[in-house]
């Protein structure tokens, strides 16, 4: 069960690198885990973001970091706009980053570094607008099975 691996002080962390992120942009970042992924894992990844509304961003800049714990499967899945203009390759060491810290246990710590990450791009190319931004509070960790 994810509950038991992810806990509350893990959620906070998560919580706090998301807070963290969104100050600075308008893009929204949420974090989905479930213990086990049905097939591929950015079929999966492209599926939650579809359940979560993740695409209806006025900007398109949405970043959900999907984890299925037990299958031992993560991707990073940005959407149309952020994807337009980040670098070449950095989903995946974002990716790189997260499961580096992941194989030591450190799932908080792995998730959290790639939101800062992730932030980052988004604060650059979609920065925070006081007159136009929609971030609001909500479940930006949702959990699955």
């Amino acid at each position: 069960m994810p509950k038991d691996t992810i806990t509350p002080d893990d959620e906070k962390q998560i919580m706090a690198a998301i807070a963290e992120a969104e100050q600075n942009t308008s893009g929204e970042i949420r974090v989905h885990v479930e213990s086990n992924c049905e097939g591929d894992v950015l079929d999966r990844a492209t599926e939650v973001f579809a359940d979560l509304h993740m695409h209806q961003t006025k900007l398109r800049n949405g970043v959900l970091f999907y984890v299925a714990l037990d299958d031992h499967q993560f991707a990073v899945l940005g959407d149309a706009g952020i994807n337009a203009i980040v670098p070449e390759r950095y989903w995946e060491d974002i990716t790189a980053e997260v499961i580096r810290h992941f194989k030591q246990g450190k799932y908080a710590e792995g998730l959290a570094t790639g939101i800062r990450m992730a932030g980052e791009q988004l604060k650059t190319h979609f920065p925070y607008n006081p007159a136009g931004d929609t971030n609001e509070l909500r479940d930006d960790i949702s959990f699955g099975d």
